[in-house]
């Protein structure tokens, strides 16, 4: 078993949900990404999801792409990325990272360089938004080989052929976009979302994080009750934003504290 099969069995042993927060590498600035990352661990973090700043991130909305901006005017790219996962790792070997971002980065890395490095870094698994699992699925395969995790969005629209084509070629978590459009956009329908994982559970075994929407404590907890595990970017994103730097690691920590704190009650 992978490291992100084995901590979202031990949790749905415990009878726990999976805390999946994202930030943006090299947001606020460079410095501050392992130091953020070990935050949100102390904050009760699962699994973190990494993103790799990318110029045209379509599925984003406003505050992840400011993000990516910011992290861009330092330079940050997937093999800055790759190194922030290797400095984690020097004291933190348990807590899964995935990196989240988009096919042109890796694409310019090439593939195998890149499940080479990840692997090398000790990264746990990848989305690649821009990957649809029709043609995913080599690069599935030689992820899985390397002990890393392909993992794939769904989202409200998809069809039962592409639920289907998910379950094949995805290991590691199924993760289900709760919203049509960008991330961080409007208030969540958790009966259409309890709907919507019912059916993917037909045909997917693998546990359902969801993501897009969550904001606070009390829609964590309300989507956590129909999923697995909760994803959660933009909200976190936004505190960055409205934190001065050097008060940004304990911010996130505290944000993340309080959501976990609702869905441990």
């Amino acid at each position: 078993m992978s490291r992100i099969q084995t901590t979202l069995a031990a949790l749905a042993a415990s009878n726990k949900k999976g805390l999946i927060p994202f930030i943006t590498a090299g947001d606020p600035a460079p410095e501050l990404t392992v130091p953020l990352m070990h935050a949100l661990v102390r904050g009760g973090a699962d699994i973190l999801e990494l993103g790799v700043p990318f110029s045209d991130p379509m599925a984003e909305g406003p505050v992840i792409q400011r993000a990516c901006e910011r992290a861009l005017k330092f330079g940050v790219s997937l093999h800055d990325v790759l190194g922030y996962v290797r400095e984690f790792r020097q004291t933190n070997a348990t807590t899964p990272v995935v990196l989240m971002g988009y096919a042109n980065p890796l694409e310019r890395m090439g593939v195998d360089a890149f499940i080479s490095a990840a692997k090398d870094a000790g990264v746990d698994g990848s989305i690649v938004v821009d990957y649809p699992p029709e043609e995913c699925e080599e690069f599935a395969k030689k992820m899985q080989a390397n002990g890393m995790d392909p993992i794939f969005l769904l989202a409200p629209t998809s069809t039962e052929q592409r639920i289907e084509q998910v379950a094949k070629v995805g290991s590691g978590f199924t993760y289900y976009v709760s919203l049509k459009g960008v991330t961080g956009a409007a208030n969540i329908d958790t009966t259409e979302v309890a709907a919507r994982v019912a059916a993917i559970r037909k045909h997917v075994k693998l546990p359902i994080g969801v993501g897009f929407g969550i904001r606070d404590a009390a829609t964590a907890k309300a989507v956590a009750q129909v999923s697995d595990a909760i994803v959660i970017g933009s909200r976190i994103i936004q505190e960055l934003e409205n934190t001065p730097p050097e008060q940004s690691v304990a911010a996130v920590e505290s944000f993340l504290s309080g959501i976990r704190k609702a869905l441990d009650e």
